[in-house]
């Protein structure tokens, strides 16, 4: 296969940039820094977060309700630093897979409709600050983030596979593969919807929720409304206890039925043919067990940021897991 010698460490310089942007992501989100800038692509109509004193004096004056707190401008303007690099490389991607689509082999729609992706995704960037938080958009943000993740991986591992499985691959892994992507790309919202609606810490106690309660009065149909309109400001979050523990405990269901569906997956992959199966099937067992044990440590010790942001790496490294199984069934090695 003819390509760019740079092709291979460009989409690998990718992806590793991709799995910082996620973390990031989740850093700034959980420090309570996604309106640290609150101005886009700026931060307070500069470029770079404002430190001189006169540049401090200047930007409190142009957002009088939201003063300048550097550190949180600088968390938020670190992940939209990172973010814009992986833009670039993603465009460097797709225009030399443009310029070299003639080529035998050469991947043209994923990288086309990556650097899409992440047009979009800079527009949810957008909207995240100018709308105020909004939950479905912070979801939204999230769910894209690891959107392009997958498919950066999926990308990368097409530099090394070619062609159809072997017989009976498919039937074995490919179903297996699919439903756990599924399962865990719901688990993923309902994770970021808990976190959007900062209800991660409404249930202190575990396996109860609260006060020895399982299940403490939710209010499903107001902890699920997707749209509020627009001029609410979500920081700190808007919902009431009924809606945060309905919130919360939904994440909680989801989670129990993601741990069983993905034990199933790891098994499946660990106990059927193929070495390179049950290298991934060994690899989610331990981020799943990884995953459980951050979850439980989140709710008692009320959500400290290195296990929050842990987590949401695991869920990460996790899809990858699932995305390297699908990849797996699908094609074979060159």
């Amino acid at each position: 296969m003819k390509r760019s010698v740079a092709y291979f460490p460009l989409t690998l310089a990718a992806l590793m940039l991709g799995l910082v942007v996620v973390v990031l992501g989740a850093y700034t989100r959980l420090s309570d820094a996604g309106l640290g800038c609150p101005d886009w692509p700026g931060c307070y109509g500069k470029f770079a977060v404002p430190e001189v004193a006169d540049d401090v004096q200047q930007a409190n004056a142009l957002y009088p309700d939201r003063p300048l707190h550097q550190d949180k401008a600088g968390k938020e303007m670190l992940h939209r630093y990172a973010a814009g690099t992986l833009g670039l490389v993603i465009l460097v991607l797709a225009l030399l897979a443009w310029r070299n689509r003639r080529a035998p082999g050469q991947p043209v729609r994923m990288p086309m409709l990556l650097l899409a992706l992440v047009v979009f995704q800079a527009l949810l960037g957008m909207w995240t600050v100018t709308w105020l938080l909004k939950p479905i958009v912070v979801t939204a943000h999230l769910l894209g983030g690891m959107t392009i993740l997958a498919l950066l991986f999926w990308l990368l591992l097409g530099q090394f596979f070619h062609g159809p499985a072997a017989p009976g691959t498919q039937d074995r892994l490919l179903p297996w593969a699919v439903l756990g992507i599924v399962v865990l790309a719901l688990q993923i919202f309902l994770g970021g919807w808990t976190s959007a609606n900062y209800a991660a810490v409404i249930c202190p106690e575990f396996p109860a929720c609260r006060a020895g309660e399982w299940w403490p009065g939710p209010d499903f149909a107001e902890g699920f409304i997707f749209w509020r309109g627009l001029g609410v400001d979500y920081e700190g979050g808007v919902l009431g206890t009924p809606a945060r523990t309905a919130v919360h405990l939904a994440h909680r269901v989801g989670a129990l039925v993601t741990v069983l569906v993905l034990l199933g997956v790891a098994a499946r992959a660990m106990f059927g043919q193929g070495r390179g199966a049950r290298v991934i099937g060994c690899f989610m067992l331990a981020i799943l067990c990884a995953q459980v044990g951050l979850g439980i440590a989140n709710v008692l010790m009320v959500r400290p940021l290195p296990a929050a942001v842990a987590h949401n790496a695991g869920a990460a490294l996790l899809l990858l897991s699932l995305i390297a199984l699908l990849h797996s069934a699908c094609v074979r090695r060159r």
